[in-house]
């Protein structure tokens, strides 16, 4: 029989999103709606074995839906990787009375997840990633917003392109994910989109493009690279000396993690909260939040770490389809 639920925590770990802060606030408020109280948990893991631990009232979470990264901080934690660390986190959590936990980030947070599960913690996962790397889902906190700042930047990169005539690569993130390169590059009309997923390499194949679109009186190249491949300058150098072409390399970074997250991740992020709330209520344990065919569902914390995410084979023939010039 599932124990009863007296006492909740919520913690964010690994990289910020935007939307974090609207999970927070629905898992907030939908708890204490339960009868449940709610502790805060500042900077993740090592937050939790640092004992940073305070109570979160309805007001506590009042005006931060809007606000960008997240209240609670994040930080990444080594310790909690050892099993001597995952066990003294349980015992932390029973010392304040913390019958479970919403972790909200990514893969490796989930292991943490896990981790407490196996010591008793009733834990669920809210997936919290800008990289929309998470393969159980078709949505992760963070990732709307990014995009769309990426998007924007890349739009005004293009203008500045346009006026000098040059060919501009613009390294945009996703860790060893391509999803926020492939959506720029089709949402940008870039020329070349460049993803670790399905990269062979061979930058003649680039140059030769720039080349033939040149010819064709295309004045300006716009090359998305994904954060997987990077070397972003480098390879301006070589293709600036292949090609005669002036090109430059812009990194966008964590500009892309940070701004006031679009309705998407507010909406979303808050309906992910508000149902790991009611699943940690239920008694649940273990499990992670997902977003699939327009529902809100989860998962065993397991399966979904073993499940496998790649890039839609039709959605890369278009990007390169809506890429020529005719």
């Amino acid at each position: 029989m599932s124990k009863e639920i007296k006492t909740i925590g919520i913690l964010t770990s690994g990289g910020d999103a935007p939307g974090m802060n609207a999970a927070i606030r629905a898992v907030v408020r939908k708890a204490l709606t339960n009868g449940v109280k709610v502790k805060g948990i500042k900077k993740g893991y090592q937050g939790l074995l640092n004992e940073e631990i305070s109570d979160m009232s309805a007001a506590s979470v009042a005006d931060t839906i809007q606000r960008g990264g997240t209240i609670l901080g994040t930080a990444r934690c080594q310790e909690f990787m050892t099993l001597e660390g995952q066990i003294r986190g349980a015992e932390i959590c029973r010392e304040h009375g913390i019958d479970g936990i919403v972790v909200i980030g990514g893969d490796g947070s989930y292991k943490g997840a896990q981790a407490l599960a196996r010591q008793g913690i009733n834990t669920i996962g809210i997936p919290g990633t800008i990289d929309l790397d998470i393969a159980c889902t078709e949505y992760t906190i963070g990732f709307d917003t990014a995009v769309n700042t990426a998007m924007q930047a890349i739009d005004k990169v293009r203008d500045t392109s346009s006026s000098h005539e040059r060919c501009s690569i613009i390294e945009v993130m996703g860790r060893n994910a391509g999803y926020i390169a492939l959506w720029c590059g089709v949402a940008n009309g870039a020329e070349d989109v460049l993803i670790p997923e399905k990269y062979d390499y061979n930058e003649q194949n680039i140059v030769n493009n720039i080349i033939h679109n040149r010819k064709k009186g295309k004045t300006h190249h716009i090359i998305i690279n994904a954060e997987g491949i990077g070397h972003s300058t480098s390879m301006a150098r070589r293709i600036e000396a292949a090609t005669g072409i002036e090109t430059r390399a812009t990194i966008l970074g964590y500009m892309q993690r940070g701004g006031s997250p679009t309705c998407k991740d507010r909406f979303y992020a808050s309906m992910m909260g508000a149902f790991a709330a009611d699943l940690l209520c239920e008694g649940k344990s273990n499990r992670v939040v997902g977003y699939q065919h327009g529902e809100f569902i989860d998962f065993d914390i397991e399966d979904a770490l073993n499940m496998q995410k790649s890039i839609p084979e039709y959605q890369f023939k278009v990007s390169r389809l809506l890429s020529m010039s005719l």
